[in-house]
């Protein structure tokens, strides 16, 4: 398969994930308000993350079709970006030890998708 290919067919397959995960958060937030505390709630709340784990397994079928220096530079700006968030991470625990708000895990996500993301910007704008 060619990489222009692939690459259509992961953002096809990732963004129709995506779509999805959008549509089964919203609605199981809605159920979720209206129930009281229990098992079923508990199930509902979890529901988007069958979604979020089809779009793990969207990545890893791209990083199987890609050839090996596309893998290699992929991983490694992924290698940057969780070595930064773990810093970040870390970094921001001793603050909260200092009286900061405490922050959710949510924030994890969001710091290592922009830091691979940043990076594998940078490295394309700075590429030979």
């Amino acid at each position: 398969m060619l990489e222009r290919e692939a690459k259509r067919k992961y953002f096809w397959e990732l963004g129709l994930s995506g779509l999805l995960y959008a549509v089964v958060l919203v609605v199981s937030l809605r159920l979720a308000e209206k129930m009281e505390p229990g098992p079923l709630r508990t199930l509902i709340v979890l529901a988007p993350a069958i979604p979020i784990f089809l779009c793990v397994w969207v990545i890893a079928r791209q990083f199987a079709r890609m050839d090996e220096f596309v893998r290699l530079r992929s991983l490694e700006s992924i290698a940057v970006a969780a070595a930064v968030t773990a810093g970040l991470s870390f970094t921001y625990g001793f603050l909260e030890s200092a009286g900061f708000p405490r922050l959710s895990m949510f924030w994890v996500w969001g710091v290592l998708g922009a830091t691979w993301g940043a990076h594998t910007c940078l490295r394309g704008l700075f590429a030979k």
